[in-house]
This record gives structure tokens, sequence and C-alpha cells, in this order.
């Protein structure tokens, strides 16, 4: 029997396993043992955002009511049907929090396949290929770990602030981020830091919770970190942006109440705060705008070339990771857990907000 972990659509605490006889393999298709996954508040934000944004379409429970939260992470061939994907080859990519997965592989090359699933060909294709560890530049076997838990926010806080200075930070004078001390929080905190270092970009000030204030400012990646109930002393005067990290709807109504006119931009990126979720309807100032790392990865793309684009996330990823590793300062502490009472025990801490700052879970059914 294969195991999945799932929860309902429209409550997350909700939780189950749900056992199946293994599928067998059509033609073309491969069965992948999921070795090791990340589990964050970015995956939080994945159920949280799973109707409107189509990740409960990735994985179908054949349940309208559950869904399964995708996770990022490493899983090894061990059946294939396939001509072109042999069993024992290892690849980095988007997995649900089970201990197996048939994936249907198209458009393979070298470095990677996309599954053709059906079901899947109308999703979007950065969270459908998977690459060959094997040939990925970035990949190295002592650093799945960190690759697992940072490398699809780091890309997601990179394309963010590429986002922000594409468009010249749309005149604003300095960038709030909330749940500061979250992953893609801090991966964007210290992308606005490098960029401003070389004179090109502009203070990042970081809000957070009162428990995570030491840890946050710790980071050393923004130029104030403030406690959420202190945002009304920063000066509505600077025109700001506001990157809504935590989706919590009281939060922005206050920033959006205490700058008006003067939020340059209101971007829209994640869900830590899940529980206070709620529209953008009858704000002061701009419409929040929901930030889809895709659309920006593809313009890029077409900008600077498919190489172009994998040279830059590559140099900002090498020094970002340099500095989380830093072993005077780590920004990292990584927690590994194997099987069912492990994944549970690590989702619901996740839900309740229970989990570290600094530390990063990494699971195996």
């Amino acid at each position: 029997m294969t195991a999945t972990f799932i929860v309902g659509r429209t409550d997350l605490r909700r939780t189950q396993w749900q056992e199946q006889p293994p599928v067998p393999l059509a033609e073309g298709a491969v069965r992948l043992h999921i070795d090791r996954f990340a589990l964050t508040s970015n995956n939080i934000t994945y159920g949280a955002f799973g109707e409107g944004m189509s990740y409960w379409s990735f994985f179908p429970t054949g349940d309208a009511g559950t869904g399964c939260i995708p996770v990022w992470g490493f899983a090894t061939v061990i059946e294939s049907r396939c001509e072109d994907v042999a069993a024992g080859e290892r690849f980095y990519g988007y997995y649900p929090i089970a201990d197996e997965v048939v994936l249907h592989p198209v458009a393979i090359d070298a470095q990677r396949f996309i599954d053709g699933a059906p079901h899947r060909r109308e999703l979007h294709g950065i969270y459908n290929q998977y690459l060959r560890c094997s040939s990925d530049p970035l990949y190295r076997p002592d650093d799945e770990d960190v690759l697992a838990l940072y490398r699809p926010l780091f890309t997601t806080s990179f394309l963010i602030d590429d986002f922000l200075a594409d468009n010249g930070f749309f005149g604003a004078g300095e960038v709030l981020v909330s749940s500061a001390s979250s992953k893609t929080a801090y991966g964007l905190g210290f992308c606005l830091a490098a960029r401003r270092a070389s004179g090109a970009g502009m203070p990042g000030i970081g809000l957070t919770s009162p428990a995570n204030l030491e840890f946050t400012a710790g980071l050393g990646c923004y130029d104030e970190v403030i406690a959420y109930a202190d945002v009304t002393n920063l000066s509505p005067e600077v025109a700001a942006i506001y990157v809504d990290m935590s989706g919590d709807a009281a939060l922005r109504a206050t920033i959006h109440g205490h700058w008006q006119d003067r939020l340059a931009y209101s971007c829209s990126v994640g869900g830590t705060h899940w529980e206070g979720l709620g529209s953008g309807k009858g704000l002061a100032g701009p419409r929040p705008i929901l930030f889809f790392a895709p659309a920006q990865a593809k313009k890029r793309v077409g900008d600077w070339g498919p190489q172009g684009f994998q040279d830059r996330l590559a140099g900002a990823w090498s020094a970002f990771l340099a500095r989380a590793r830093d072993p005077a300062r780590p920004w990292l502490k990584v927690v590994a857990g194997q099987g069912r009472k492990a994944v549970e025990s690590s989702y619901s801490a996740l839900l309740e907000g229970k989990v570290p700052a600094n530390e990063g879970r990494i699971l195996a059914v």
C-alpha cells in the first residue's frame, strides 16, 4: 500500500492518511520513492491558497473535500517504463506528502523532464518540472536539506526583489515585509540588502511578532525590525511598498490605513497567518496584488534567456547560502524526522506557529 497525507480543503486541521494499492505503471510512466522533503510555512500557504491558486490540482485525492499539500524535495526512480528515465535516477521537484508518486515524463532532456499527466497540463510549468540531480548545477549531495528547505523559497525571494526593481520600486522609499522571520521573507531581505549595498536598492523593514524580534533582528538582512503593534510608529510620509507574507487581514488593513495613498504598492505573497486571511476589499490606498513568482520567472527568461536567468539566480543563491550557513551566526537548524508521526507532529506545529524561526523540518514518510 502507498500512503499519502491529506487535509481538509476548508479545514487544514482535518488530516488523515490515504492508503491505496500501488498504481500499475502505464507505458512511459515512472514510479519514484520520495526520499526527503521540506515542510515549512510556505506549504501552509499552499493549503491556505489551495483553491484560488490551484495547488490542490497537482496531486488530486479523488475527493473534492480533501487535498494534498505539495512539498519540495528529492525522490529516486524505483520503477520505470520510460526509456529516457532510468531506475535509480534521483530528481528534485514538487511532490505530494507521500511515500511514492507516479509521474509521466515528457519533454525529457539531459537536465529535466516535465510531468505530462493530463490533469497537470494546464498548471504552471515551473511546478511540473523535475530536475536530474546528476546534471543540476546547484545540486550537491551534502546540500540536499538546504536545497529542499530554501531553494523554492529563495527563488521566490529573488523574483520578488527583481519584480520590485524591474518596476522602479514603484517610486517608494522603503519596503515593509511582514512575517519577516519566515524563510521567504528573509530571503527577500537578503536580496534587498545586497541590492542596496550596490547602490541600487532601498531600506527593507521587517515586521514580526515580539517572540521573533530577536531572531529576525539578528539575521542582519533588514535595515530595521519592528513588532507588528509598532508599525504605525513608522512615518507615513515615506512612500512604502508592502510585501505581505503573512496574509493577515487586520495587519493589512492597519498598513493600508496608516499609509493610505502613500502606499505605493501592496504585494500579496503568502499566508503564514493562515487563520487571519481575508479579502483586500475596501482598503485605503492601492488594491493588493497577488504576486505569482512563475510569471516573473517567465518574463525574465524571456529577457535574459534560460541560461542568463539561471546564472543570475545561481549567483544570488550562492551568496545567500554562504550567509545562511555562516558558522559564526547560522540562520538555520535542520530538524529531520521519519515516519507518519513525525509528519503529523511537524505539520501540526507549523499550523499552530510552534516551529522556531531558526528551524527547518526535513521529513520522509
